[in-house]
Protein backbone atom coordinates (compact mmCIF):
# COMPACT_ATOMS: atom_id res chain seq x y z
CA UNK A 1 0.00 0.00 0.00
CA UNK A 2 1.33 3.40 -0.92
CA UNK A 3 1.73 6.05 1.76
CA UNK A 4 1.44 9.77 1.40
CA UNK A 5 4.35 11.94 2.56
CA UNK A 6 5.32 13.19 5.05
CA UNK A 7 5.59 10.00 7.06
CA UNK A 8 5.56 10.18 10.85
CA UNK A 9 3.31 13.23 11.12
CA UNK A 10 0.78 11.42 13.34
CA UNK A 11 -2.02 10.67 10.87
CA UNK A 12 -3.32 7.24 9.95
CA UNK A 13 -2.92 5.71 6.48
CA UNK A 14 -5.80 3.37 5.71
CA UNK A 15 -8.65 1.93 7.76
CA UNK A 16 -8.60 0.70 11.36
CA UNK A 17 -8.46 -3.09 11.36
CA UNK A 18 -10.30 -5.40 13.78
CA UNK A 19 -12.90 -2.75 14.63
CA UNK A 20 -16.39 -1.82 13.54
CA UNK A 21 -19.02 0.70 14.56
CA UNK A 22 -22.77 0.61 14.99
CA UNK A 23 -25.30 3.34 15.72
CA UNK A 24 -27.69 3.05 18.66
CA UNK A 25 -31.16 3.67 17.20
CA UNK A 26 -32.59 5.16 20.40
CA UNK A 27 -29.82 7.60 21.30
CA UNK A 28 -28.12 8.08 17.91
CA UNK A 29 -24.66 7.56 19.45
CA UNK A 30 -22.07 5.75 17.33
CA UNK A 31 -20.39 2.98 19.32
CA UNK A 32 -17.06 1.38 18.40
CA UNK A 33 -16.72 -2.41 18.81
CA UNK A 34 -13.63 -4.64 18.88
CA UNK A 35 -14.09 -7.45 16.36
CA UNK A 36 -11.73 -9.81 18.18
CA UNK A 37 -13.56 -9.86 21.52
CA UNK A 38 -16.91 -8.33 20.51
CA UNK A 39 -16.75 -5.82 23.35
CA UNK A 40 -17.97 -2.27 22.98
CA UNK A 41 -15.03 0.11 23.30
CA UNK A 42 -16.11 3.72 22.97
CA UNK A 43 -19.10 5.91 22.20
CA UNK A 44 -19.04 9.15 20.23
CA UNK A 45 -21.34 11.85 21.54
CA UNK A 46 -20.97 14.38 18.73
CA UNK A 47 -23.39 12.63 16.39
CA UNK A 48 -20.79 11.93 13.70
CA UNK A 49 -19.24 8.56 12.89
CA UNK A 50 -15.72 7.43 13.78
CA UNK A 51 -13.29 8.11 10.94
CA UNK A 52 -11.73 5.09 9.26
CA UNK A 53 -13.81 2.48 11.14
CA UNK A 54 -16.12 0.25 9.11
CA UNK A 55 -19.84 0.13 9.83
CA UNK A 56 -21.83 -2.96 10.75
CA UNK A 57 -25.01 -3.84 8.92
Amino acid sequence: MATNPPSGDGHRNGAVRQRSQVQNPKTGIWTKRDSGTGRFMDGKSGGDRFKGVRREK
